[in-house]
């Protein structure tokens, strides 16, 4: 198994470009999907039936059918109202398809480990790693505008390690084993000017906590600024700590949630950290003009990590994910100012007056009782069964 030093190190000559979600992601979903010659990765969490999630099946089945070998890999969970017709269509096309463990049926982990990371890689030369499911709601339809979102094109020399994470997934080869080789050589461009990338995951169960100490980093070495967006906001203790302590020694940070969740549960529970972020002079911004789903953070406009990791204790413990590092000035300066554009235009910062004076001790309560509800269950569904399972396995 490799040692965590070249576990930790970036991978030279890529191309990054960063990609808005919405119809500029699924117009470049089916122009990789549309340029594969020899094979096509492609999971996520949710892949729903519906007008977007049937366009990039029509593009998979066109693939299968010119022989690229192509594997879709879903959450059993998330995806599980796929009818039976939609998955027989893709499978008589050719499409290599199956489920990731699905809810309450897995016979080997326990059940609160989901797939919830979203990468696409083909001819292990090309892909894009984000934080987009698909369905209509990620996607521009009409007038309707997509949820807020991001994904990192890639192309160069990590596209060999996210092929090869892939293949070992969708084989279940959960333990290191060196990357089958490709039987068709693919010449994967390297670029001079290219910048360095590495890929991170989190998965708990298998003991890799990348992304997690990824965010350890960024919050210990920041000089300036950092600038964090991310949805489903509860981190482990030891990130709020570590933020607190970047913003103590003169580090300012920015962090973009969203004022419309999705799950308002979920938004008391994030509410309820507010006091101690403005407590520790951390800057809170709430996006408004719909649901803000993006995963991203960049340090010092130097770097950033962007993909499928929410700040929260699910991501660090439980569910599968996917991000990449990306050492590269000109991208970090481009996410900078996207960020910081629409924290002017599209937020409203919630201050100690504001936050104080749309709080009372009913509201509070609610918040204390949403935060530690989803500790609880949180804690009943991942690290107890976890420690039933390893129990059992040492005294069957």
């Amino acid at each position: 198994m490799p040692d965590r030093k070249s576990r930790d190190a970036f991978t030279p000559h890529n191309k990054v470009n960063i990609v808005r979600g919405g119809a500029d992601y699924f117009n470049l979903l089916e122009e990789i999907i549309n340029g594969a010659q020899f094979s096509v990765h492609f999971q996520t969490y949710i892949y729903d039936e519906d007008e977007t999630g049937k366009k990039v099946a029509e593009a998979l089945m066109r693939a299968a059918v010119r022989n690229v070998n192509v594997y879709l890999l879903l959450d059993g969970y998330a995806s599980k109202n796929l009818s039976s017709e939609f998955v027989e269509r893709l499978q008589n096309a050719g499409v290599n398809f199956r489920f990731f463990n699905p809810f309450f049926k897995s016979e080997h982990f326990y059940l609160a480990r989901r797939l919830h990371h979203k990468v696409i890689v083909a001819d292990s030369s090309v892909g894009m790693v984000a934080g987009i499911n698909v369905s209509n709601r990620y996607n521009d339809i009409g007038e309707i505008k997509a949820w807020l979102d991001w994904a990192a094109y890639v192309e160069g020399n990590i596209c060999k390690e996210m092929h090869n994470t892939c293949e070992r997934i969708w084989k279940r080869q959960y333990l290191f084993k060196p990357p089958t080789k490709l039987k068709n050589k693919i010449i994967v461009p390297e670029f001079e000017q290219g910048c360095e990338v590495r890929m991170r995951r989190n998965d708990w169960v298998m003991k890799k906590i990348d992304i997690t100490r990824t965010y350890k980093q960024i919050f210990r070495i920041a000089q300036k600024e950092v600038l964090v967006m991310t949805s489903y906001f509860w981190p482990p203790k030891r990130l709020l700590k570590a933020m607190a302590r970047a913003s103590a020694r003169g580090v300012t940070i920015k962090l973009v949630l969203s004022g419309n969740a999705d799950v308002p549960f979920n938004r008391y529970a994030e509410t309820f950290l507010y006091a101690y972020l403005l407590r520790n002079n951390i800057e809170v911004f709430e996006y408004q003009p719909n649901i803000l789903h993006g995963k991203v953070t960049v340090c010092d406009g130097e770097w950033y990590t962007l993909g499928s990791y929410n700040l929260n204790n699910i991501s660090a413990f439980a569910s599968v994910e996917m991000n990449l590092d990306v050492k590269d000035e000109v991208t970090a300066g481009v996410l900078s100012e996207h960020i910081n554009q629409i924290i002017r235009k599209d937020c409203i910062r919630i201050t100690p007056d504001t936050y104080k004076a749309n709080t009372n001790p009913l509201k509070q309560f609610a918040y204390f009782v949403s935060y530690n509800f989803i500790h609880f269950m949180f804690y009943l569904f991942t690290f107890y069964f976890e420690q039933k399972k390893l129990h059992r396995a040492k005294h069957p």
